[in-house]
């Protein structure tokens, strides 16, 4: 900004040029800085951007009035916009409003995201899918009360090419029907738990929408049926089928005949899937990339491993939960060169020397999840930082040999390691953390039930790790105030932190805490020794907060409380279990916080029934979960209840 200001020449910039600078600009926050600097360069940004996400309902008529050349509008985190308030948008928005037609913003709209807008009904899609001529992707999924109307409303965007409605639980072979007729350019498809669609429903969607290209029946009590119509389709590419209790090996064969440019395949979870039908889909699919046969297959068999090796082109394998033998491996390395990804979490069979085999071919690895491979020590993860430079991700949970030693070698050889799990490794000390604060492009570091770790091991952490957005230090019985200084000083970036039994934290932590600007996740269950005055510095500091979790928090008093519905207006979870918070508070944090859609309130043993019932009232608009103890359900009144069962908010009763 200062630099704007000493150069006058960049204010004489015609309007192309600082459209052309504005493209330049990668990141959210040089965008946020762009538009600062003067009211020319806002103009510009308003003129130019064609990417929004709103947060607040209230705003919306005024942010697509001033953005003209939007082409994905993101409403996932509004969850009150309902029908009436799309009919407003799109008649009374713009320039010219008074005129017929539909709002200027919808003419080059493409990509509409209504996830979670569970007061929207098939009125209001039907006006968008008919206001928006180029819409070519939406997103409903998670609407829960979405049925057939809904999908038929969606038809009429009949030039859509990409459609998810995962647990839209109404929907059915019928609206499936509506889509399939209507959307006939359809080329992705997502229907993960949408449990009354049934054969009927695919078949018809299978000889409709001859361009699906990527489709996703995972969850479903589809039948062999079903992948005998998803065999005709010629352009399919990807096919996911995770959960599906009714498929088997017979229906695998019908893929194994079909599909000729199937990519990629998930059957993970697929209880009557076994190597007979994955030598099916691999025999029949040589330039397959990506296989998912997790937790589905008792062990890797000869036969099957014999066609795998075929593979020349497959990129990702995952087998979790197999047995795997010894000579699997050297097959493995010696044949299928081009792997990047290799998942074997819970597999029996995993030792040191099976791993050095592996890792000595597949040099190109990326991504290598040995989640509760307990066999493994310090030898394989020196043969693994030797051999796979480029390694980006490594899961080691519940790998109790792993010492210092294997960090030491990871730290001087895989510099480029993004994502690390050490949770529940028992050997990683400080000295280890050292070794691996070399990797310093470390995003994701989880060191969970690591009970060796202290305050120290977070300084090199802190020192060295600047780029780390997640840290996992769940029941760190070492970790103090001390360490989360060292951890505020150089962490800037961390969004995602827990500390849920850390018992040493204090309010002095929470104070350092407060200076982490980016955080939006933070759970702290069962910290004793914090107060009100913690609470209020995290609050005050942490504006971006999202999601908190402060279970068994019990020595937080009201002032705590009153500073977070103050200051926390971002907020969208929380959970207050078992917390000493009062009526009046429990009422001010959820009227206050107009964003918050889910709330855990069990056990809270100052509230009475007024004071649930008046939080409840003063939420009920926006709220979408509750937890509540089921013995409130016949103390609250049937109003209350009954209103928010309308506004489609669930009550999970405990």
């Amino acid at each position: 900004m200062a630099l704007f200001r000493s150069n006058k020449n960049i204010f004489s910039l015609t309007e192309d040029l600082l459209v052309r600078v504005r493209e330049k600009l990668a990141t959210e926050s040089d965008r946020k800085s762009f538009r600062l600097v003067c009211r020319e360069f806002h103009r510009i940004d308003l003129l130019t951007r064609k990417h929004l996400r709103v947060l607040r309902i209230e705003f919306l008529p005024s942010l697509l009035q001033k953005h003209p050349q939007l082409q994905s509008l993101d409403l996932s985190a509004c969850p009150r916009i309902d029908d009436r308030v799309v009919s407003f948008l799109l008649t009374r928005v713009g320039p010219g409003s008074n005129s017929p037609g539909w709002a200027n913003w919808t003419r080059g709209l493409k990509c509409l995201v209504l996830s979670r807008t569970t007061g929207l009904r098939f009125t209001g899609l039907e006006m968008l899918a008919r206001a928006c001529p180029c819409l070519k992707s939406v997103d409903v999924s998670y609407c829960c009360g979405f049925g057939d109307r809904e999908a038929a409303a969606l038809s009429c965007a009949v030039g859509l090419r990409e459609l998810k409605m995962d647990k839209c639980l109404h929907l059915s072979d019928v609206g499936l029907a509506k889509i399939a007729v209507g959307c006939l350019k359809l080329e992705k498809l997502s229907l993960k738990w949408c449990m009354d669609i049934t054969d009927l429903g695919v078949d018809l969607l299978c000889k409709k929408c001859l361009d699906l290209k990527y489709l996703d029946v995972s969850y479903l009590k589809v039948t062999n049926e079903s992948l005998h119509s998803i065999a005709s389709l010629l352009k399919l590419e990807v096919l996911g089928l995770v959960a599906c209790p009714l498929i088997d090996d017979a229906g695998l064969q019908f893929i194994g005949h079909g599909g000729p440019l199937l990519r990629v395949i998930d059957v993970s979870r697929c209880e009557g899937v076994s190597s007979s039908g994955l030598i099916s889909v691999v025999r029949g699919h040589s330039n397959l990339l990506e296989l998912n046969a997790g937790y589905c297959l008792s062990e890797l068999s000869t036969t099957l491993l014999h066609w795998i090796k075929n593979l020349k082109h497959l990129e990702m394998i995952r087998i979790d939960g197999a047995r795997i033998f010894e000579s699997s491996f050297p097959v493995i390395s010696t044949n299928c060169k081009s792997l990047i990804e290799i998942g074997l979490s819970k597999c029996v069979g995993v030792t040191n020397m099976g791993i050095m085999r592996l890792v000595s071919g597949c040099i190109n690895l990326r991504v290598l999840n040995l989640t509760c491979c307990h066999s493994i020590t310090d030898a394989a993860i020196s043969a693994i930082a030797d051999s796979c430079r480029n390694l980006v991700c490594l899961k080691l949970e519940s790998c109790h040999m792993i010492t210092e030693k294997g960090l030491c070698q990871l730290g001087s050889s895989c510099l480029l390691l993004e994502e690390i799990d050490l949770t529940d490794c028992c050997g990683v000390n400080d000295k280890g953390l050292e070794y691996l604060s070399r990797c310093s492009q470390l995003l994701c570091l989880k060191l969970g039930l690591c009970t060796n770790i202290s305050g120290k091991g977070l300084s090199y952490i802190g020192s060295n790790c600047t780029k780390i957005h997640e840290l996992d230090l769940y029941r760190c019985s070492g970790i103090g105030d001390d360490g989360l200084e060292a951890l505020s000083r150089g962490c800037k970036k961390l969004a995602k932190l827990n500390l849920s039994y850390c018992k040493e934290v204090s309010d002095r932590g929470l104070g350092y805490i407060g200076h982490l600007e980016e955080l939006s996740d933070l759970e702290m269950r069962g910290l004793f020794k914090i107060t009100g005055v913690g609470l209020e510095a995290v609050a005050a500091g942490c504006k971006r907060l999202a999601d908190l979790d402060l279970k068994h928090c019990d020595k937080v008093d009201d002032s705590g409380y009153w500073a977070l519905a103050y200051y926390s207006r971002n907020l969208r979870q929380i959970n207050l279990s078992y917390c000493g918070i009062s009526d009046i508070a429990l009422c001010m944090v959820m009227g206050n916080l107009t964003r918050l859609q889910e709330a855990k309130l069990v056990h809270l043993g100052n509230v009475t029934v007024e004071g649930f019932e008046l939080a409840l009232r003063a939420c009920c608009i926006r709220i979408k979960k509750v937890k509540l103890l089921a013995p409130l359900r016949l103390l609250l009144s049937s109003e209350i209840l009954e209103t928010l069962h309308a506004r489609g908010c669930i009550i999970r009763w405990d």
